[in-house]
């Protein structure tokens, strides 16, 4: 089946300066770089404003790589050259600092001696960063594609295991509630089944943080030897999920140790899910209306009538 190739980094166009996508082409590329561009990216990323006031000679020593390496990583987020580089992580600093005002943003991961206000400081500092820069690197016309899809299937299978599942739940219940048939599979064998009796017309959307994990990679694979159209949900756009699917929509979310799986990569995930679900609404947008009063309806129903009582039973 003919593929369309997923782009190599969500951009915005390489001309634009703009401060939170240059940064979360940076972070979403991160897991996919070269170790040797890995090292520039983590530079850049540790302290945006003093990078963009470093030569690039100076920038590759901080990194411990070469020039040419420098040059690659610019290409790799899609920026046109080195100035254009500094011009954008200035843009970041001065962005960042009005956002922060005086006070440091807080560190990524969570240490022993953290205390709790210093724990509620960084994860709600981080999940507010996911979202902006999810935000800063959604592709609109892969969106809007991935609406198209779901709007117009037969039917929608969804993929994800462990906190992807949850994630995939709430999609699932979202399209449910207006009419959607969809289903959710969280087992692997289930969901290779599922795949089988996909076809043309139909959809099959897995998520996954990693884009590794074989028990979501496989049945989109599967959905996609079908015949169905394929969207992939991740957060590293040249992941094996990314490469077996139509239409990646990516997450712009970093995991750490401590910290895998949590609650700050299923914020992006579920942002984006919003965004496809209520376009997808905005279809069919008196239908959608309607079908929702329905299911509230019908819950409130059933909460306001009183539970029948039982005949004695003379026992």
């Amino acid at each position: 089946m003919a593929r369309t190739e997923p782009p190599r980094i969500p951009a915005r166009p390489a001309e634009d300066p703009s401060a939170a996508g240059t940064l979360a082409r940076i972070r979403t590329a991160l897991p996919s770089l070269a170790p040797s561009e890995r090292r520039v990216a983590e530079a850049v990323l540790a302290d945006p404003a003093q990078a963009a006031e470093l030569s690039i000679s100076a920038l590759a020593k901080r990194a411990d790589t070469s020039v040419a390496t420098v040059m690659r990583f610019c290409r790799a987020i899609d920026v046109t050259n080195y100035p254009q580089l500094r011009l954008s992580l200035a843009a970041a600093a001065a962005r960042e600092h009005a956002l922060s005002g005086d006070r440091p943003a807080p560190g990524t991961d969570i240490s022993a001696t953290d205390t709790l206000d210093e724990i509620v400081g960084k994860i709600i500092y981080n999940e507010v960063r996911a979202l902006e820069d999810t935000g800063a690197g959604v592709d609109v016309e892969v969106l809007g594609r991935a609406v198209e899809a779901v709007a117009g299937a037969g039917r929608i299978d969804i993929f994800g295991v462990g906190a992807s599942a949850f994630v995939g739940q709430d999609l699932h219940q979202k399209l449910h509630r207006i009419g959607r048939m969809a289903f959710i599979w969280t087992d692997r064998h289930a969901a290779l089944t599922a795949a089988a009796l996909l076809g043309p017309g139909d959809v099959a959307l897995a998520i996954s943080h990693s884009g590794e994990t074989e028990d979501t990679v496989e049945p989109l694979q599967a959905a996609a030897e079908r015949g169905a159209t394929t969207i992939a949900l991740t957060n590293v756009p040249r992941s094996a999920l990314a490469e077996s699917a139509d239409l990646v929509l990516t997450t712009c979310a970093r995991e750490t140790p401590f910290r895998s799986g949590a609650t700050v990569s299923r914020i992006a995930q579920l942002a984006l899910i919003d965004c496809l679900f209520v376009g997808v609404a905005q279809q069919s947008y008196d239908a959608t209306t309607a079908a929702l009063e329905k299911t509230y309806g019908a819950v409130q129903r059933r909460r306001r009538q009183p539970s029948p009582r039982r005949a004695p039973s003379g026992d």
